[in-house]
């Protein structure tokens, strides 16, 4: 196990959880979803909608991204009030691709928003539901438009922005 002392601190991570599609019914009609991001020991979560099936959170998470560069992983559960709550599928996220966009966009000394740097297609080792690009962002630092199809459920899918913000006063090259 790694101490905090050998991690790097590569920068801010932002998660907007933007909404859920077909997720699958947990009660009697519908569900009450909410969604648990985890990085590393770091967890977040977004609040419950009630009785929907295509929630919309919209709702930012922010996480300190440190070197090694582990997965984003993502729980999605629907909310009971007298057992515990039932799972509604799960998936995970790489963020190496990320990760080194925002490397090349400092190696290119990259500042204008709108540059797309890199495109991540779905295949067997990853969760994407369809092809996801990562661009630069106006002031600095990349982003990352994602549906990640729910694993272990009959459907489901997640519609994620991922932000990744450069650690102030490191070095650009």
């Amino acid at each position: 196990m790694e101490s905090e002392s050998t991690s790097e601190r590569l920068g801010l991570l932002k998660v907007l959880v933007i909404q859920g599609k077909k997720l699958v019914i947990r009660d009697f009609k519908s569900s009450d979803p909410y969604v648990v991001v985890k990085l590393g020991n770091q967890t977040a979560k977004t609040k419950v909608i009630n009785s929907c099936l295509n929630p919309v959170w919209n709702e930012e998470l922010s996480f300190s991204l440190t070197q090694p560069v582990k997965d984003l992983t993502l729980e999605v559960f629907d909310k009971d009030r007298f057992k515990s709550d039932d799972k509604m599928g799960h998936a995970e996220l790489s963020l190496k691709p990320i990760v080194s966009a925002a490397r090349l966009r400092r190696a290119l000394g990259i500042s204008l928003g709108a540059t797309m740097l890199r495109k991540v297609t779905p295949d067997t080792d990853n969760c994407l539901a369809r092809d996801s690009s990562i661009s630069c962002m106006e002031g600095g630092g990349v982003t990352q438009s994602v549906w990640l199809k729910l694993r272990d459920v009959e459907s489901g899918e997640i519609e994620l922005k991922i932000k990744f913000i450069d650690q102030p006063g490191r070095p650009s090259r």
